[in-house]
């Protein structure tokens, strides 16, 4: 119980905003920032909240076993630390993901006028 799960942490730094990205950009093409950017945010915040209970799935069974033998553990770092880690990742993700939407759609809006009136 002692340390992060890194290999879980590099997965939520990676996947979600990937694929975030990837069901946004359709609706961004659409000209619908709006829906594009609440149904990526959903997907990031739909695998923070799945791998903090996966978390705290994780830990319950360490401190029922430590139970079990008749100790008492505490995780280290705490429950809430590893939490707030899930929960960093997927805001900045969600951060960054609102930064290319504005990208996105100052190109789009930029597209239909002729270059020399650019």
């Amino acid at each position: 119980m002692h340390g992060l799960n890194w290999s879980w942490i590099v997965v939520a730094a990676i996947a979600p905003g990937f694929a975030g990205m990837l069901i946004a950009y359709p609706m961004w093409r659409m000209n619908q920032p709006i829906l594009g950017n609440l149904a990526g945010s959903a997907v990031i915040f739909a695998v923070a909240i799945a791998l903090i209970m996966r978390e705290h799935i994780e830990l319950d069974r360490q401190v029922q076993a430590c139970l079990a033998q008749g100790f008492t553990c505490w995780p280290d770092p705490s429950a809430f630390m590893r939490y707030s880690v899930y929960a960093g990742i997927a805001l900045v993700q969600v951060m960054a993901l609102f930064s290319v939407s504005l990208r996105v759609e100052h190109r789009l809006r930029r597209r239909g006028y002729d270059p020399e009136w650019r």
